[in-house]
């Protein structure tokens, strides 16, 4: 008998896609977000340290104790913001996870939920299965800055949930105060939630610093904050995340985290918890991806792309509509095959597929790769 889905617009990613043909070719995969280079062998060696001690059972199902705690102190240290790490603190199976059961905690048959255009791929597939509608506010080209007025007019009384991103994927966009400040004038009289997706919180450049959505009093009363320390400690094959939220929202976010994954990786919390002791492991991740992105625009410059340097995140987009109207994804595919160098297209991350001419490049890969790339990507034929 066939199945009626739930999802019928859906298929496989794109970064499946890419990644497996960048194999398949032998390609530099500069597509998939994930980092190039293995993460501190300390940090293995704690993993080791607690699967031989015997913590290879469930773990609590919102963290183990001290995990919960060093999260909480993190976030006192980067943002001043104190957080109960009993009550607003909980550990998940990466952030997807995070992501889907805030939507799921709050958003009901028929709720409006506005995304920002372009959007990380998960967002809506999450609305849809809660049964709620997405609504998409176009982010202003070229620099994916976010039109107030857009998202007033989009406002509605079925709107429950706004869904941001900061750094945002994949244009590395930063929120500023204003950002922040603007949004909680828009919600403060309505009966509207945030989910806020900030994987990419320790990597900004040329000085900027991430603005958590906690850092704003009102917000802070009206989000889920999701994170991960994939991102962070160059570990995203663990799925080790995060969800920092007010008691009450943080009680329907474990109903929801409590029957997707129960609980995350006990060993790996431990290792992480002692990692998360020194914080210059996570406080000097700018200085680090910065020298990579500095890397690549260099090399870039040598090409024929247009670009503007990212503000955050590991991604760098380039433009090309000046040199080829050949279709994003066709570009992608051919430049994986013709060249070696697996990229993103991003017309992907857009609710109607839009093709504004722009790949996305991740710079998190080792230098010598990284050159390599640039000096395929210097030689490209139009």
């Amino acid at each position: 008998m066939p199945i009626s889905s739930k999802l019928p617009n859906v298929g496989t990613t794109i970064f499946t896609v890419m990644s497996k043909l960048a194999s398949d070719c032998g390609a530099i995969n500069l597509s998939q977000g994930f980092p190039g280079f293995d993460c501190d062998h300390e940090l293995l060696d704690l993993v080791t340290k607690y699967m031989k001690a015997g913590h290879n059972q469930y773990a609590p199902m919102s963290g183990i104790p001290i995990f919960r705690d060093r999260i909480a102190e993190k976030t006192k240290l980067v943002y001043g913001v104190e957080l109960d790490s009993e009550t607003e603190v909980t550990v998940v199976s990466g952030a997807t996870e995070a992501l889907y059961a805030a939507v799921s905690a709050v958003v009901k048959l028929g709720d409006e939920v506005i995304l920002f255009d372009p959007a990380y791929d998960s967002y809506a597939p999450a609305v849809e299965l809660n049964g709620g509608k997405p609504v998409f506010v176009p982010l202003e080209m070229p620099d994916f800055s976010v039109n107030w007025n857009r998202v007033k007019s989009a406002i509605t009384d079925r709107t429950r949930l706004i869904m941001v991103n900061t750094p945002h994927n994949p244009s590395g966009y930063v929120w500023t105060t204003k950002d922040l400040d603007t949004l909680a004038e828009l919600i403060q009289d309505k009966d509207i939630y945030v989910v806020s997706d900030e994987v990419y919180e320790h990597i900004t450049f040329d000085g900027r610093k991430h603005l958590s959505l906690l850092t704003n009093s009102l917000l802070r009363e009206r989000t889920f904050v999701c994170g991960s320390f994939g991102k962070t400690f160059h570990v995203t094959g663990w799925k080790i995340g995060y969800c920092l939220a007010p008691p009450q929202l943080t009680d329907e976010f474990r109903k929801v985290h409590q029957f997707l994954t129960f609980s995350t990786a006990t060993p790996l919390q431990y290792a992480l918890a002692d990692f998360l002791a020194e914080p210059s492991r996570y406080l000097t991740l700018p200085d680090f991806y910065q020298e990579k992105r500095d890397l690549f625009c260099e090399g870039l410059k040598e090409t024929s792309f247009k670009f503007t340097p990212a503000q955050g995140s590991f991604f760098q987009m380039v433009s090309y509509g000046h040199l080829s109207q050949e279709y994003d994804y066709d570009l992608a595919v051919r430049l994986t095959k013709e060249i070696g160098v697996a990229s993103i297209p991003i017309s992907v991350f857009f609710s109607d597929k839009k093709d504004h001419k722009i790949l996305r490049f991740c710079f998190a890969k080792e230098n010598k790769d990284l050159l390599i790339a640039l000096d395929k990507l210097q030689n490209i034929k139009f």
